[in-house]
């Protein structure tokens, strides 16, 4: 399916989940915020979340420092 990734277009396996997408890009878990079609998805919802052809996707990172 066709999705947009922090405005570059990508192809990802049908049927992902918010969870399925970290894990397929091997972003881990760690300090990563996710929003879909402009709405943050919450880390407890992301197992639930299913992915649609279309879906216009923000992920961040968050980074420490001084």
């Amino acid at each position: 399916m066709n999705v947009l990734i922090n405005g570059a277009p990508e192809i990802i396996p049908d049927g992902l989940t918010v969870a399925a997408l970290v894990a397929h890009l091997d972003l881990g878990g760690g300090r990563l915020a996710v929003e879909r079609n402009g709405e943050i998805v919450p880390r407890g919802r992301w197992e639930s979340v299913p992915l649609a052809d279309g879906d216009k996707l923000e992920l961040v990172h968050f980074v420490g420092g001084g």
